[in-house]
């Protein structure tokens, strides 16, 4: 084990389990392949639980590997891209020192994603998918007016919001 001692980071220790969390926290690489494997999920429209059943894990634990609380298997991640259908490569994209001479046009990424993709848009979404249909529909809608009340006072938000569609629920009063 002196071979990775000598190349081990500062303030991680190097002899840990693969899948530990060392004192210094999850290693920006992992952090960075968690993030995509979220992004990617939601990209292609696919909840945790049903990815984590396409492979055959708990979505308990898909989630502690997008939180990079636990660190993906090259196998793991196999099965997640084929899953997915996206090239393994997708995950590390954008991480430093991983650039490459071709350019792989990147899937576009804009602020519902990357909100979606957090852990309070997870969370928000995995609460609302636990209500009835009836009412997560009402709150939709509920949440559809707030911004359009917030967006009357701050014009400014109004005018960023102008290039969304428009939502089923202010098509329907008009």
């Amino acid at each position: 084990m002196l071979f990775r001692k000598g190349f081990a980071e500062p303030g991680r220790v190097s002899n840990s389990p693969a899948n530990h969390v060392t004192e210094s926290g999850p290693h920006p690489a992992d952090q960075h392949v968690g993030r995509q494997i979220a992004a990617v999920r939601v990209q292609s429209d696919v909840s945790q639980a049903q990815l984590a059943r396409s492979i055959g894990i708990s979505f308990q634990q898909l989630q502690k590997y997008e939180n990079a609380k636990n660190r993906v298997s090259a196998s793991m991640l196999y099965e997640i891209a084929s899953s997915l259908g996206v090239p393994v490569s997708r995950f590390f994209e954008g991480l430093p020192g991983n650039e490459t001479d071709r350019q792989a046009p990147l899937l576009p990424v804009d602020g519902r994603i990357n909100f979606i993709a957090s852990t309070e848009g997870r969370r928000l979404v995995e609460g609302l998918m636990q209500l009835h249909p009836r009412v997560r529909g009402r709150m939709s809608a509920l949440i559809a007016a707030l911004g359009e009340e917030l967006a009357v006072l701050d014009p400014k938000q109004e005018s960023a919001r102008s290039s969304e569609p428009i939502a089923v629920e202010r098509r329907l009063a008009r």
